[in-house]
């Protein structure tokens, strides 16, 4: 494997720790599934450090990643591999990496991903509606409108759990 001129173990390591976690969260929430997670996190770093050109800036730096995570999960869900082969269950209680109540990572985990990707985007990784608009190309006035329905889904999903307690 080529890495990028200049890479040293030092500068790999900042990378993987800079962005890993926002890498591993993205595969994930496509995936809902720890190894396939993994497989797709070391997927995008493979292409992120075979990939030749210098980024403008970290900002920028760290929306092709997360173009290439979605892109890559995509991909992955799309392949025939996986619409053949029956997954083994990983429990959720185990993800130590997202700090909220159970119900709220199923709720947000179980929204459709154009949902899924703006609610991540917005309120875990802290970007903008403009910033979302731009990674995932898409209008701005489309993102707002797509975290306006994720939040309803996910409250109207809450009020049920509530409800059914």
């Amino acid at each position: 494997m080529k890495v990028k001129f200049g890479m040293n173990e030092n500068a790999i390591r900042e990378i993987l720790d800079t962005y890993g976690d926002t890498v591993y969260k993205i595969a994930f929430s496509y995936c809902k599934n720890r190894s396939d997670a993994e497989d797709i996190y070391q997927e995008v770093f493979v292409k992120y450090f075979q990939h030749g050109e210098v980024f403008e800036s970290n900002t920028h730096e760290k929306a092709w990643l997360i173009r290439v995570t979605i892109n890559c999960s995509k991909s992955f869900l799309r392949s025939s591999w996986y619409k053949r082969v029956v997954p083994i269950d990983d429990k959720q209680e185990e993800l130590v990496f997202i700090e909220e109540n159970n119900d709220l990572l199923k709720a947000v985990l179980e929204l459709p991903s154009k949902y899924r990707e703006v609610i991540h985007l917005y309120y875990y990784e802290g970007y903008s509606t403009k910033e979302i608009s731009s990674i995932l190309s898409r209008k701005e006035t489309t993102v707002r409108t797509q975290l306006q329905r994720g939040r309803d889904i996910l409250k109207l999903k809450l009020k049920e759990e509530l409800i059914y307690e």
